[in-house]
């Protein structure tokens, strides 16, 4: 049923309509360049932009109405629809134009400082075998079964959101994957989305630059299991959560839903035993209330057990067969920049992995040094405009953890590269000792460099 901007407008205390309320949108969106014929252009004033800026290109472009919060005159045969706050206002209007597309799928949402990504796909892939169609939406990219779209933040604001989950549903998935970041939850993007199951991966030490706190980054993270606990249309939710991590007693004290735990050290729903980690992979015991199953992984290190693990649960708690889940979590090979290994011929290895985070860098190193023959020379930086406490501390990890160390750039933004890697290199210094080490600003040099140094067995980790 389509929806006119009255209709809109009612959803939202306060809200004034200057116009025709029975006008019909056709579709929400922020980005002027999007704008189609009956489009309601939100004009959302940002630090760098103003989106009121762009009125004229979205009339242009056929926009119908535009929602504001300012006491603007509006423009010749355009609806101006005036709200008290934009943000709430969204969080209600957007997934009401949709038919809150979520009812119609199920949604599992993904949160945690690490492995959030390769939970996702591990999660995905089990989905997909199971039969269902599957969106996923992440860091990396949102794919809906084999279409892949670009993806410019981990959790995209209410609108795209809203739209994507949209167009998935129209397409006719049965599920979506979604890693959900601490920013999305402390800035409410995921509003209007009936999640049924939720994980928690870890918590470990990340954008403090926004957060300030460990402890507000917590209390950010919980608020997914917050949502997860809320009545909705559907019934049957659950909470996923790492109890060797001691976040975790906070998730499920903020979960009033079916929970399941999952361990390696501790007691839990999901225990991992007999834990083998080697070159090529990892194999270990998983037990629970479905019995046990024997794992032998294609995946390596001690954070991807984590990881299948979570996937698992996620899958159980879906009622996927147990045997379904073991044989495709065994024939799952590797997710893009996580731990992959890169094989041009050369009698090295060569890992590219993620890791922007001090427990991150600690967790890929000393993974690749369990299974090293020889050195290990670590490629690695930090970004610009982000949490600068971490870059000194992931300095002396790799220092500590490398036999080499060429610290680089990556991703510097409006930051002055020279300046981030003078913070890294505090940290490389306390701990590099006689060890080889090097400073290259240009990124590329610095990976060029680090596969001259490499000799036959060395594993070189960028």
């Amino acid at each position: 049923m389509g929806k006119t901007i009255g209709m809109l407008a009612a959803q939202v205390e306060g809200a004034r309509v200057v116009g025709d309320v029975n006008t019909e949108i056709t579709g929400i969106e922020h980005d002027s360049r999007k704008v189609r014929e009956g489009t309601l252009f939100v004009c959302i004033p940002g630090v760098h932009v103003d989106g009121h800026d762009f009125i004229p290109q979205a009339v242009k472009q056929g926009a119908a109405a535009i929602l504001t919060t300012r006491d603007i005159e509006p423009p010749d045969g355009v609806v101006l629809c005036r709200v008290p706050e934009l943000n709430s206002a969204l969080e209600v209007m957007v997934p009401f134009f949709h038919d809150y597309p979520t009812r119609s799928m199920r949604v599992i949402g993904i949160t945690g400082t690490n492995g959030k990504t390769t939970t996702s796909y591990l999660t995905r892939a089990v989905l997909r075998a199971a039969g269902f169609k599957v969106g996923l939406i992440g860091t990396i990219q949102i794919m809906m079964e084999e279409e892949k779209f670009p993806i410019h933040n981990t959790t995209p604001d209410v609108v795209e959101l809203q739209n994507i989950l949209a167009a998935m549903r129209d397409k006719g998935m049965d599920y979506v994957v979604m890693e959900v970041s601490s920013h999305a939850l402390d800035q409410n993007r995921v509003a209007g989305i009936e999640f049924d199951t939720v994980v928690f991966t870890n918590l470990t030490q990340d954008h403090l630059d926004y957060h300030k706190t460990l402890e507000n980054y917590k209390l950010a993270k919980a608020k997914l299991f917050d949502l997860v606990s809320s009545p909705g249309e559907k019934r049957g939710k659950t909470a996923v959560v790492n109890v060797d991590d001691e976040a975790g007693d906070t998730m499920l004290s903020h979960a009033k839903c079916d929970k399941l735990t999952y361990a390696i050290h501790g007691e839990a729903g999901l225990r991992a035993r007999e834990i083998d980690v080697h070159a090529s992979g990892a194999s270990f015991r998983l037990d629970g209330d479905f019995g046990s199953m024997e794992l032998n992984l294609k995946i390596t290190g001690i954070f991807n057990v984590y990881n299948v693990m979570a996937a698992a649960g996620a899958a159980l708690a879906e009622h996927v067969e147990p045997a379904l889940i073991k044989s495709t979590l065994e024939n799952f090979t590797s997710v893009p920049g996580r731990f992959e290994l890169v094989d041009a011929g050369q009698d090295f290895s060569v890992i590219v992995d993620y890791a922007h985070t001090p427990d991150g860098v600690e967790n890929v190193l000393q993974t690749a040094r369990q299974i090293a023959k020889r050195h290990i020379i670590t490629v690695f930086g930090c970004g610009g405009d982000r949490d600068r406490t971490k870059r000194p501390i992931m300095g002396r990890l790799a220092a500590e953890l490398s036999d080499v160390v060429i610290a680089t750039s990556d991703n510097p933004r409006t930051e002055d590269p020279e300046f981030i890697l003078s913070q890294v290199e505090e940290g490389v210094k306390e701990r590099i000792g006689q060890k080889h080490h090097e400073c290259i600003v240009d990124r590329r040099t610095a990976i060029f460099r680090a596969v001259e140094l490499a000799e036959q067995n060395d594993i070189v980790v960028i």
